[in-house]
């Protein structure tokens, strides 16, 4: 085992155990991981503190890729190194690959009907919701930043001012808000 997973006290007996609680948590979330990813590594295995959970979030949102698959690797690796890290990608990948190229085929013969696309549409509220109800749930790990609760609770604010009033690009809104963040953030943690 790699570097051991912190305060939650507990760890992934093994390599099938691990595969398994991914390949579950995607299935749950399908189109809508990263709350199901919470709720399964903090809440239900115990195998992350909150604190641990946005720690490793944060490092998957800078990496090339989908949060929740970097975290996956993450994860893994940190349980069983590379070994790990592979099995956790396959157990949040090969079963929603599957389901996917099933609902293309289908979606291919069903695309004309107004309640399959409502339906869809539908899936894409559920999706947001999650997310939103998960960042609400780690909120409380705010407090514990270095930049404190009114600041970040002001560049999320900003940051929904400009994509969702403004109709500003989000990449431009990232960059922006984000270089300010990392800024204030590099100058207080400055020795």
């Amino acid at each position: 085992m790699t570097a051991p997973l912190g305060g939650a006290g507990a760890a992934p007996a093994s390599l099938r155990e691990l595969f398994l609680a991914f390949n579950r948590l995607a299935l749950q979330g399908f189109g809508g991981v990263l709350p199901v990813a919470q709720r399964e590594l903090v809440e239900r295995h115990r195998w992350l503190t909150k604190d641990e959970f946005v720690e490793m979030l944060a490092i998957s949102q800078v990496m090339p890729g989908p949060n929740v698959v970097n975290l996956a690797l993450i994860f893994g690796d940190r349980a069983f190194g590379t070994r790990g890290a592979l099995v956790a990608l396959c157990g949040m990948l090969l079963a929603p690959l599957a389901v996917v190229l099933a609902l293309t085929v289908l979606y291919v013969q069903f695309d004309r009907y107004p309640a399959v696309t409502g339906a869809l549409r539908g899936m894409g509220a559920v999706a947001a919701g999650l997310i939103l109800s998960t960042g609400l749930k780690l909120l409380v790990t705010l407090r514990r930043n270095v930049m404190g609760l009114p600041l970040c609770l002001g560049l999320a604010g900003l940051t929904v001012l400009g994509t969702a009033w403004l109709r500003l690009p989000l990449v431009w809104v990232i960059a922006g808000l984000g270089s300010i963040a990392i800024a204030i953030a590099w100058n207080r943690l400055k020795p």
